[in-house]
């Protein structure tokens, strides 16, 4: 092999098959734009891309592309973070769909974070009952997580996602290089779902990520596309990707195995909604695996190597491990409402030991105050990440 070939193989785009009854293709690498076209398919005439107002600039970069492939292109700007999943702008973007004449031969492009994924997957599912959506997402958390899996939904006032659907998308684009203008802090959350999926499926996710944490998280995506610091990156986002590839595929509409995916998850959207979405979501997910590890512990079914390997390589890049102590009542009541509960019986998923995952039904009361009360803070964590 030439230096050339060995070159062009390194910069190859990695391609991920999320298998199931709709399968589709996550591509990652770089310059990524020219595989738009054949992801959304040649009956396609209209897309409407969904953009905040931060990803404007280069959401008009994607329709001017798309318009010199032939396609009529508009865009919809949206709120940014989870100020876009509400009812009220679904509407907005259905009335945008409506006075452009879509039909079910057009689609739809997202282009941000986890919440515009999950925004625009929502619309495309319910417009006509279905049109294809291509995500294209562009933070960490949005590669790992949101975009991929088919899970769209809003929030109201009682929850986060309870008004939802599970839709596949037509397929995804993850363009690393969106990652190199992302905050730090944005990315340091994007790596508790990283760190998730080592937990619950593939331990070398967290081999990576404690051989250096601060090389991860200072580099994060600036790293540049020839860098070792990159390669590592890379791996972590496809191994991720290949963990929740292979859970949805098996269970797209969350019948058993795909509940797995919710580690730390319950207590994360609690605090999401007690703090009004000021956290973000990794961190609160952060704070929630801390919460179901101690409950596992505490129940008898997790050492404390384990337990302890959570709250050490969470820390290690930044992440919050704790949450106010005088919040418990309130975290509690919001859980009772959580989709994944069943009637008054709350369920958790918990780990037997690494990569063993199972679930915890209707655990006793006081076990989970003790749980809670073994991540709690006497006041709020003043951790940058979580404002």
């Amino acid at each position: 092999m030439t230096e050339t070939d060995r070159t062009t193989a390194a910069t190859a785009p990695r391609v991920v098959r999320v298998e199931g009854e709709r399968p589709y293709d996550v591509v990652i690498g770089r310059r990524l734009l020219g595989e738009l076209p054949a992801l959304l398919g040649a009956d396609v005439q209209r897309v409407l891309i969904i953009c905040t107002e931060a990803m404007t600039a280069s959401a008009d970069a994607v329709r001017e592309d798309l318009v010199a492939q032939g396609y009529q292109a508009i865009l919809a700007e949206v709120p940014d973070a989870e100020g876009a999943k509400s009812a009220e702008v679904a509407s907005f973007c259905w009335g945008v769909l409506g006075q452009a004449d879509f039909t079910r031969s057009d689609a739809i492009v997202s282009l941000g974070g986890g919440a515009t994924t999950d925004l625009a997957g929502f619309v495309a599912s319910t417009w006509l009952r279905g049109i294809k959506v291509v995500h294209i997402p562009t933070t960490l958390l949005a590669m790992v997580d949101a975009a991929v899996g088919g899970k769209t939904g809003i929030n109201t006032a009682e929850g986060k996602n309870l008004v939802g659907t599970f839709f596949p998308p037509a397929g995804v684009l993850c363009d690393l290089a969106a990652l190199e203008s992302l905050p730090k802090w944005d990315f340091v959350a994007g790596l508790a779902e990283v760190i998730k999926c080592g937990f619950i499926a593939d331990p070398r996710i967290l081999e990576l990520v404690e051989a250096d944490p601060a090389g991860l998280v200072e580099r994060g995506g600036a790293s540049g596309e020839d860098s070792a610091g990159e390669d590592v990156l890379t791996e972590l986002i496809e191994r991720s990707i290949r963990v929740k590839a292979r859970v949805v595929g098996e269970d797209l509409t969350e019948a058993g195995l795909r509940e797995i995916l919710n580690y730390g998850h319950t207590l994360a959207h609690a605090i999401e909604q007690v703090e009004r979405y000021a956290w973000r979501h990794g961190a609160a997910v952060s704070v929630g695996m801390m919460f179901v590890a101690e409950l596992a512990r505490l129940a008898g079914r997790l050492d404390d190597a384990v337990v302890d390997r959570h709250r050490d390589i969470l820390t290690s890049v930044g992440l919050p491990v704790t949450y106010r102590g005088d919040r418990w009542e309130q975290l509690l009541a919001v859980m009772r409402r959580d989709k994944k509960s069943r009637g008054d019986l709350l369920r958790f998923v918990v780990l037997d030991d690494l990569a063993r995952p199972a679930r915890l039904e209707g655990p006793d009361p006081t076990l989970l105050a003790a749980a809670y009360a073994e991540i709690s803070a006497d006041a709020p964590t003043t951790r940058t990440i979580s404002l």
